[in-house]
């Protein structure tokens, strides 16, 4: 498959964990997360998240979030997200088929809630005909490249918290995040108030499995068997914990841990090719190139033929605007580009050169 821009998940994996994880496959170890190496980035993950964080490791993204939403609700609970949320559409129903619950979606501009966009489901408390609001959940950065700052996921928490309610973060980008505000992990969910974490590094270098990360004790009850009913608990757990441990920097003698040194060159990366685009009159950038996503407005001619070259996601399948009178969907002729730990400055000048050679064709 050609270097492109189609997603993060298509990058190899970083040289640092690859050797991370052969350096865990010399000797035996106990199985199940009871080894010398899961002990050693438990403590890694209180380091960066506070001495109340209760790591579990988990196959993939989805794992993690049902995982947290299975800590948070029964039921006969709701999860308040966005529309455009990794829960609402890339799970397949997973938090509707496992743990039950509803999802309560907001319509947003940008693929973030505030808390004047959340209000509007906080109904029905006590009676018992009505989905009982039970979780905020937050993509952090969002599915549409934008970001929360610090203070916009404390209001949320906050609002949450008023209500008897928790506040869920889906990390899968978070590093990225972090780079992009200037601030540590800690930052922007512990200390502001968020409950539980969907913390990721496959997207950013990492070969396979996520983590969900317990903030407030009070949602750490007996999730370890509700992750082996899930299929989400790993017997070689250690090869999933030594690669946060070499993500995380752990005597590795770097100067820059090996997450802040990739998301800080896929964000680079976005922006070069962000700049790029701004001199080609015809692209249009329909969201704040915040992180290592660039969202453009094309003719769909011209990414059509540039599909046969590069792959990448037409975004149309975030929700189609209506023509009401007519009731059918109007195309928006939106694509995403997404840059990872691996692309270079060639990669994107080759991409750009491409477009242009097709735009020149339609002139």
């Amino acid at each position: 498959m050609k270097r492109g821009f189609g997603s993060d998940n298509h990058s190899g994996v970083c040289p640092e964990v690859l050797q991370a994880i052969a350096s865990a496959n010399t000797e035996h170890a106990l199985a199940y997360g009871d080894d010398e190496y899961c002990e050693r980035v438990s403590r890694l993950f209180k380091a960066h998240f506070g001495e109340q964080a209760e790591v579990y490791f988990v196959f993939n993204g989805t794992g993690a979030n049902v995982l947290n939403i299975d800590a948070m609700c029964r039921s006969h609970h709701a999860v308040i997200c966005a529309e455009s949320a990794h829960i609402n559409v890339d799970e397949c129903g997973a938090p509707q088929r496992i743990v039950g619950c509803r999802l309560l979606t907001v319509p947003t501009t940008d693929g973030k809630l505030t808390p004047e966009l959340v209000k509007r489901h906080l109904h029905g408390f006590g009676f018992e005909h009505h989905s009982q609001p039970r979780a905020i959940s937050i993509t952090q950065s969002t599915e549409l490249g934008t970001l929360y700052t610090v203070e916009e996921i404390k209001a949320l928490a906050d609002l949450a918290h008023s209500y008897d309610m928790f506040l869920h973060v889906d990390g899968a980008r978070l590093a990225n995040a972090a780079v992009a505000l200037g601030c540590s992990f800690r930052a922007m969910t512990t200390d502001a108030g968020v409950d539980c974490l969907s913390f990721g590094g496959t997207k950013n270098g990492l070969l396979m499995g996520e983590s969900a990360v317990i903030l407030n004790p009070e949602l750490n009850k007996e999730l370890k068997y509700r992750r082996k009913q899930m299929g989400q608990l790993c017997s070689k757990m250690r090869f999933m914990a030594v690669q946060f441990e070499a993500y995380f920097g752990n005597a590795q003698n770097m100067q820059i841990p090996l997450w802040r040194k990739n998301a800080e060159h896929s964000n680079q990366m976005a922006q070069i090719l962000y700049n790029a685009i701004k001199g080609v009159p015809q692209a249009h950038v329909v969201y704040p190139v915040q992180v290592n996503s660039v969202f453009v407005r094309l003719p769909r001619m011209v990414w059509q033929e540039l599909q046969n070259d590069y792959f990448f996601y037409d975004w149309e399948e975030d929700g189609l605007p209506m023509d009401y009178g007519k009731m059918k969907a109007v195309p928006t002729d939106v694509v995403r580009w997404m840059c990872s730990f691996d692309t270079t400055e060639e990669d994107v000048n080759n991409f750009i050169s491409a477009l242009k050679r097709r735009l020149a064709v339609i002139s």
